[in-house]
């Protein structure tokens, strides 16, 4: 049996060695996370144009608050996450009936994959041309007997409801898959009592199904409503470019366009700060849920 010293120090030694092992890793978050970040707070408490700054203190956020144009922005990122239900009920919907190995699942199980294997512009551009007043949209109209010819990304609110669905189409794939995984590991013989009892496919979904991916339903929803907020820039980049006017401008866009089309890059980095709190609030949550969850 060995000693007391001799465990000790073979504990102390692990602790060094985890140490070790750990330093790498703290030294590349720091410099690639942590000090643009405080770098980020820094410059929004100056008047900076990319190469000189002036210490202004809090004069960015009392601007940035009383700013119509930021509300605006941030209205827009509001109504964009209107579409989140919508994100979140199809997928799982979709995947329910996957997980019931309907005809053809297999291959629909690939196709819905499809928007996350591509990039956010590719999906723009297909958006663009769909959405487009000579798109495919206004040409499926056409064939089916209703001649509407109009161009959805010419008015704010149209653009905006484009950009909602293209949002919802691009996190399909996503989502479904993490319902799929999710009911991958719920208990068959809790469904097979089910059918026993003679409760029927949509009573078992109701009952069954969502509550025991309830944890899986809230990472799905919190991981698309971070998407909403810091994901987006490529897509509307190429779709709209944040118009018209500010139709469609989201916060994340809202600093691009602040720092290398106004070359306010204090500004931006206060933007970029409120932005970063949303998120960081947004990922405590999710913490939250999933601990008490667990729990």
């Amino acid at each position: 049996m060995p000693s007391p010293r001799r465990t000790g120090g073979l504990r102390r030694a692990e602790r060094r060695a985890g140490v070790l092992f750990v330093i790498p890793a703290i030294v590349l978050y720091a410099l690639l996370l942590a000090l643009p970040i405080i770098q980020t707070f820094y410059y929004s408490l100056t008047k900076w144009n990319g190469i000189n700054s002036t210490f202004i203190g809090l004069d960015n956020y009392t601007r940035l608050f009383s700013d119509p144009t930021f509300w605006r922005v941030v209205a827009n990122n509001v109504i964009l996450l209107l579409a989140i239900p919508f994100a979140i009920l199809i997928p799982l919907a979709v995947a329910f009936l996957l997980n019931e190995h309907v005809f053809g699942w297999r291959f629909f199980r690939s196709v819905y994959f499809l928007p996350t294997a591509i990039s956010w512009v590719v999906i723009g551009i297909v958006a663009v041309r769909l959405f487009a007043q000579r798109g495919m949209l206004n040409s499926l109209l056409a064939s089916v007997g209703i001649p509407i010819q109009t161009d959805m990304l010419a008015s704010e609110l149209s653009a905006m409801l484009a950009v909602a669905i293209t949002f919802v189409w691009s996190v399909f794939g996503t989502n479904t898959i993490i319902f799929i995984t999710g009911m991958a590991t719920l208990d068959r013989d809790v469904y097979e009592a089910a059918k026993v009892d003679g409760a029927s496919g949509l009573a078992t979904f109701r009952h069954i199904t969502i509550p025991l991916l309830m944890r899986f339903i809230q990472f799905a929803f919190v991981l698309t409503l971070i998407t909403g907020f810091t994901a987006l820039f490529s897509l509307i980049f190429v779709m709209t470019s944040g118009g018209p006017g500010f139709g469609t401008t989201t916060l994340e866009f809202y600093v691009y366009q602040t720092a290398f089309a106004q070359g306010e890059f204090g500004y931006a980095a206060a933007v970029g700060v409120v932005l970063f709190v949303i998120v960081f609030g947004i990922s405590l949550i999710q913490l939250r849920l999933l601990r008490d969850r667990s729990s």
